[in-house]
């Protein structure tokens, strides 16, 4: 895809980078409770093996922030403190070697506790975003609302700017300190809000922006959210790193932040399963087999497109488009690699005929066998006849 990324300032998480010219970073927060250092260690090579390049957690009190030296020594991937309300809260993180700091200037209010959290923050040389959610802001003064009003701001231009503003506000107190290693998120519900503010925000600094619909909802409802929020920006050359927000096993949200990613063709991770929506054509279980493949391929870290097509008006086509392929016909199933026939198998041996292709060709990338030289055992079989 064709477009022109903001330019932005480069921050390093611990070995990551965030802006700058580094690849979109996929984010995630841990569900586990950070007072429970086994749990939730588990929990962070459990996102580490799905992809996640930078975890987070929450420090909701001391007893949390005394479990950090359990936690942070051990991660395989950088860390970063979620801290609302007790800013003595972050200055312990930072002692347990935490790789980032997130702040809420919603609710850590007093300019003093910024400034003695980012001097030590200095100190150590560890980024701090500032994340600003639509839930948590202060309150709008009458002279601001008076000003947008005599602009005649819609609503969501209202909130946006209210977001942004309380976010440069912060952002100054970081910059008086001469602090640079800022990381700034505006996250809202309501997708015009955020991407109006994420808008106006990268017109205005070049600090790296952290994307995010908050509290985005179920798996499917918000991945939808989600997709339409992150993926609008990123389009736009917006963003730099990126959290997807769903109420269920954060697993998911990696999966779902790289699926955004991949459709937008800013990054490849793990298998891209093409698969038709199905029709009056279809003659075998098409949900059945795309589900059972789908769920097989979220095994799958490097990067394969595999199409599961119910039928032959587009399943040729979707083949050689594909890595492996299958069209399937009443009761049957013809694979493809690259185009090429290679299989035709009856319905049931349509799942691992297409598992063995795949790791066929996972194993011929490995040694380093030309594509074009990957269609063994190939078969003069007509498509027509699936």
């Amino acid at each position: 895809m064709a477009y022109q990324r903001r330019k932005s300032r480069p921050v390093w998480v611990g070995n990551v980078q965030i802006g700058g010219d580094a690849p979109i970073v996929v984010q995630s927060m841990t569900t586990a409770d950070t007072r429970d250092p086994e749990a939730t260690l588990r929990q962070i090579h459990e996102l580490a093996d799905a992809g996640c390049e930078i975890v987070r957690l929450a420090v909701p009190d001391r007893v949390a922030a005394a479990a950090l030296p359990e936690i942070v020594p051990y991660s395989p991937v950088p860390l970063v403190a979620d801290i609302h309300f007790e800013h003595t809260l972050a200055l312990k993180a930072l002692d347990a070697g935490i790789h980032k700091l997130r702040l809420n200037p919603g609710n850590i209010r007093k300019p003093e506790d910024v400034r003695e959290v980012v001097r030590k923050a200095k100190e150590r040389g560890v980024p701090i975003r500032i994340g600003v959610n639509f839930g948590s802001l202060p309150p709008m003064t009458r002279e601001f609302v008076d000003e947008m009003a005599a602009q005649n701001a819609t609503h969501t231009e209202l909130i946006a700017e209210h977001m942004v503003r309380t976010a440069l506000g912060h952002v100054r107190i970081l910059e008086d300190l001469d602090f640079g290693d800022i990381v700034i998120s505006l996250k809202a519900f309501e997708v015009p809000v955020m991407v109006e503010a994420y808008r106006r925000m990268a017109r205005l600094v070049d600090y790296p922006l952290h994307l995010g619909v908050t509290e985005a909802g179920t798996p499917k409802a918000g991945a939808i959210r989600s997709a339409v929020g992150i993926g609008t920006l990123l389009a736009e050359g917006i963003g730099d790193t990126i959290r997807v927000s769903l109420a269920t096993d954060p697993v998911e949200e990696v999966y779902v932040a790289y699926e955004i990613l991949k459709s937008l063709d800013l990054r490849q991770h793990g298998a891209t399963l093409v698969a038709c929506p199905t029709c009056g054509r279809v003659e075998v279980d098409l949900f059945k087999l795309a589900n059972e493949i789908d769920e097989y391929l979220k095994t799958i870290k490097e990067p394969i497109k595999v199409a599961v097509m119910g039928c032959v008006v587009n399943g040729p086509g979707e083949a050689r488009d594909s890595d492996v392929g299958v069209a399937a016909g009443r009761g049957k199933g013809v694979i493809f690699r690259k185009g090429k026939i290679v299989r035709k198998v009856e319905e049931q041996e349509i799942v691992p005929a297409l598992k063995e292709e795949i790791q066929l060709v996972l194993a011929e990338r490995a040694a380093g066998v030309p594509a074009v030289e990957t269609g063994h055992r190939r078969i003069s079989v007509p498509v027509v006849d699936a």
